[in-house]
């Protein structure tokens, strides 16, 4: 007598799509890095601003037409984008974030390759290190946008 029994059965795998994004054009502000093109920018939006009826309005819909100017002059001055982005480009990038990714990374590399405690300990360090200096770019960048702002 065989302690062993036949077993079927059908399976249903469901095919996954890959999701394929829609190209949506987005405005060139890599652009207001130049010295022109932001002085340009600069004015068009004070021009605007002085143009634009501010009386009788709440706080949102100050926002809102702010809003609306800051986009529209970024339009005409930087125009828009024509395709897919090639190569992401990260706007708080500085050489000191290069070198703490850079450390980083070969921290990691090392930790794997020997496993220990030691270079886990050190890659972990050199971890914490690369985002405070990502952090401090990130508010140090977003300060000079903001004073430029306000110029």
């Amino acid at each position: 007598m065989p302690k062993h029994k036949l077993l079927v059965m059908d399976m249903w795998f469901k095919a996954t799509k890959s999701c394929y994004r829609k190209f949506e054009p987005r405005v060139r502000v890599w652009k207001l890095k130049e010295e022109k093109t932001c002085e340009e920018y600069r004015c068009m939006v004070r021009d605007k601003v002085e143009e634009a009826k501010w009386k009788g309005l709440g706080v949102n819909d100050h926002w809102q037409q702010m809003k609306s100017i800051m986009i529209e002059s970024a339009q005409d001055i930087c125009g828009m984008t024509k395709g897919p982005r090639r190569h992401k480009e990260t706007w708080w990038w500085n050489e000191e974030v290069a070198e703490g990714v850079k450390e980083k990374k070969i921290k990691y590399g090392k930790w794997k390759k020997e496993n220990t405690k030691e270079a886990r300990m050190e890659y972990k360090k050199s971890r914490k290190n690369a985002k405070g200096v990502i952090s401090s770019a990130k508010k140090k960048k977003q300060k000079e946008c903001a004073n430029d702002q306000n110029d």
